[in-house]
């Protein structure tokens, strides 16, 4: 049974750092694409990074610069380091991947960027 865990969300005070991380179970980890998406309160979830099994990354525009995802295979885990945090990244994080015709989500982790 495959499983996504994340964690690593909280609250930041803008222009502030936070790391999440996903832990995947029940899958050849190494072998799959894994995703980071979010969303915000009121709006459609979107992509927000993704990193290849070969270790190609692709980013939204509004994160560039800011945002990294990484994957460490030896511990079955993807991360994603927020650095320069803005309000506008205030949503729920989630992990994603497809393995053939199936869709798996982590639970979702808070980010919240205030004063």
């Amino acid at each position: 049974q495959v499983q996504l865990v994340e964690s690593g969300g909280g609250l930041v005070q803008p222009g502030g750092s936070l790391r999440l991380s996903c832990a995947a179970s029940g899958i050849g980890f190494r072998f799959y694409d894994m995703e980071w998406y979010r969303q915000a309160p009121g709006k459609q979830r979107e992509l927000v990074a993704a990193r290849t099994s070969g270790g190609m990354t692709n980013y939204i525009d509004s994160v560039k610069g800011r945002f990294t995802i990484s994957r460490d295979n030896t511990k079955n885990t993807v991360y994603l380091q927020m650095n320069s945090l803005k309000p506008e990244d205030t949503a729920v994080y989630y992990c994603h991947m497809v393995r053939g015709y199936q869709d798996y989500w982590g639970q979702g982790t808070q980010v919240t960027v205030s004063d």
